[in-house]
């Protein structure tokens, strides 16, 4: 399980600096082809676009590796701490089911995407390999999250509390 997540760790960090590598290029483009000839590149905000989606999409699991995606915290001392070991696998649970699902129903609107064959206006080509991102990321998401209900004590953050002490 280590491993698995060491690799998706790797996959998703590298996935996520080249994406945002592209964004940043593509952008700083645009705007210097606008100031030296008056008009920018006509495809460059659809690219930006497309490159944002996977800055997002896999920062998602960049966040989750490192405890730091958003989460209400306010309610942590509402229960007694010796719970703790069974709330954390719980939420980790309801975290890979919300992934998912998300996962499922996005693989839905991208096989819609796929079989009505719709393509970008300005790139001309088709929409899909691109809206498959969503998919993907939520279902690599989803693994991590599984990992973590099976086995907390790979949780990152603060030391897990298995309840083995």
């Amino acid at each position: 399980m280590k491993l698995t997540l060491k690799y998706l760790d790797i996959i998703e960090r590298n996935v996520t600096f080249l994406a945002f590598t592209v964004l940043v290029i593509v952008m700083f483009s645009d705007v210097a082809f606008r100031e030296i000839t008056g008009t920018g590149l006509h495809w460059s905000r659809q690219v930006g676009v497309y490159a944002n989606l996977f800055v997002v999409m896999f920062g998602l699991g960049v966040a989750s590796s490192e405890a730091a995606h958003l989460r209400p915290k306010f309610a942590d001392n509402w229960l007694p701490r010796m719970l703790d070991p069974i709330l954390n696998r719980i939420q980790e649970g309801l975290m890979f089911i919300f992934c998912f699902v998300f996962a499922l129903i996005a693989f839905q609107v991208v096989a819609e995407t796929f079989r009505d064959d719709v393509q970008s206006i300005v790139l001309r080509v088709a929409v899909w390999p691109f809206q498959m991102i969503i998919p993907t990321a939520f279902f690599l998401t989803s693994i991590r999250h599984l990992i973590y209900a099976i086995n907390p004590s790979l949780r990152p953050g603060e030391v897990a509390n298995t309840g083995e002490e």
